[in-house]
């Protein structure tokens, strides 16, 4: 396969070519998929394992368009390395620790980043980031990323590989920790930026719940309608600390207008098709 082609089905891909394309990078190995993420931008992942998702791609988007100007990055959980790295992509400039905790996810993620050209930049820890010695109390960035997962142990069908296991029920920390950890390693100003289910409502009370008891308000969210006329299913989430916004401003929160994934009829949604060529994917 020729990765550096520039034109995929009539979309021209933006961005810098990576080392990959060139035919510089990692090689897959049995077992493995080599993905397009954001422009020339690949993703290593397992054919039998946790494949990235919408919600990911979704959490990179909104973090990003909300922190514009990010010069240091922290991605909680970061799996493959989905969201840290399409955020590496529509920020050129800031350099990222990522942190994760499955042995498998981390490898992926070292050869994804060394493919698109990231080692420079972009610093893979493996750990819980729960545990003291992950990140220090110092460290601060610009922007924190995080797509927990939704479901406690036990609440559901958990799967048949432990890597989805641990992507889909909190085996290694749930919201609360998400976001007490964030909350932690904030720059002044910085921004909190999250996917988590509203539907049942009981879910997305949880993430309200978890950021006022980690001292973070949640600035403005964003319902996400999987299909037009169905209900939202997941919501986008930015947050800030409370105590940088004035007192009259900490418990107001901007409900923005749902983002419709497919049409009725199973299309990509117009508007949609747009914020995917924001992050360099063809609509």
């Amino acid at each position: 396969m020729n990765y550096a082609e520039p034109v995929f089905k009539g979309w021209t891909k933006p961005g810098p070519v990576p080392p990959g394309a060139l035919g510089h990078g990692p090689a897959i190995e049995p077992g493995e998929t080599l993905d397009a993420i954001s422009g020339y931008f690949r993703l290593f992942q397992l054919e039998k394992g946790h494949r990235f998702s919408t919600d990911d791609v979704l959490t990179a988007w909104y973090g990003t368009s909300w922190s514009p100007t990010a010069r240091t990055v922290l991605d909680l959980g970061s799996g493959l390395g989905t969201v840290g790295m399409i955020a590496a992509w529509r920020l050129p400039g800031a350099k990222f620790v990522t942190v994760e905790a499955q042995t498998e996810s981390v490898r992926l993620a070292q050869k994804s980043a060394a493919w698109n050209g990231l080692a420079e930049r972009y610093e893979i820890r493996q750990g819980d980031f729960r545990d003291a010695a992950i990140l220090r109390p110092e460290e601060k960035f610009d922007l924190v990323l995080g797509s927990p997962p939704y479901f406690p142990p036990g609440s559901g069908v958990e799967g048949d590989h432990p890597q989805k296991i641990a992507c889909r029920f909190e085996m290694l920390g749930s919201v609360a920790d998400y976001c007490a950890t964030a909350a932690l390693h904030l720059n002044p100003g910085g921004t909190f930026a999250c996917v988590f289910p509203v539907t049942p409502p009981a879910q997305k009370k949880r993430v309200e719940e978890a950021a006022q008891a980690a001292g973070l308000s949640i600035i403005r969210w964003r319902p996400i309608v999987l299909r037009e006329d169905e209900p939202p299913l997941l919501g986008l989430f930015s947050m800030m600390l409370a105590s940088d916004l004035p007192e009259n401003k900490r418990a107001q929160t901007w409900t923005e207008p749902p983002l419709v994934i497919r049409t009725r009829e199973g299309a990509v949604h117009p508007e949609y098709s747009a914020v995917k060529l924001s992050f360099g994917f063809p609509p």
